[in-house]
């Protein structure tokens, strides 16, 4: 993530989005706050990513009302719940619904940095691992048809005959199809091919069997 990590400090109480406010401020943070999750939602197509300390009693529209809405928007920034009447069984349908933690208020300096932290670090990870699923996804789209064909069969420990059997053609055309599989991927093993498979979802990690050539 560059430049300073935003907070999105959501909370109707005026007096603790402002000492909360501080407190990050201090510690290198930059501060967005808003009043109620509705006010929230306006502003979140221009918001910088980052993550969400959210209150879970606020009227109209509370915290875990609002995770719901984020989850259906696919908006994956991490939330940090805090609450003055937290209980057990909103703490774990807020946890089970992907928030990373659930602290009550009044909470120290130290546990609520760490919290934040962790959240950031998270989402950091999983940020980076999407961008490589999507920059793998790029490479196969440069295959043709006829490439995605192959490069589906190999990578579920096909021989080059099998394929070419399956696919119609012959052996020749099956290996010179390989070969520009493995250079538009920029691969130069079948198993980073298969690696590039299971990452993107289009094979599953049990279902290769490792024949690299026939």
């Amino acid at each position: 993530m560059t430049g300073a990590p935003v907070i999105h400090i959501v909370d109707d109480d005026a007096s603790f989005r402002a000492a909360i406010s501080r407190v990050l401020k201090v510690s290198g943070f930059e501060i967005a706050d808003y009043e109620s999750a509705i006010s929230f939602l306006r502003g979140i197509e221009t918001a910088k990513p980052g993550c969400i300390l959210l209150d879970v009693n606020m009227p109209s529209f509370d915290g875990l009302q609002l995770q719901e809405e984020l989850a259906k928007l696919s908006h994956g920034w991490p939330i940090v719940f805090m609450t003055g009447r937290g209980d057990v069984p909103t703490s774990v349908r807020a946890i089970k619904a992907g928030a990373e933690d659930f602290l009550l208020k009044p909470v120290s300096k130290e546990t609520l940095l760490d919290a934040i932290r962790r959240a950031l670090a998270g989402f950091e990870a999983t940020k980076q691992q999407q961008d490589q699923i999507n920059s793998l996804r790029s490479l196969i789209a440069t295959l043709t048809p006829r490439e995605s064909e192959v490069f589906a069969l190999m990578v579920r420990g096909k021989m080059n005959k099998q394929i070419a059997f399956q696919l119609g053609t012959s052996e020749r055309t099956i290996k010179a199809h390989r070969h520009m599989v493995m250079e538009k991927l920029q691969v130069h093993s079948f198993a980073e091919a298969v690696s590039i498979a299971e990452k993107t979802g289009l094979l599953a990690p049990s279902a290769a069997r490792g024949v690299e050539n026939p």
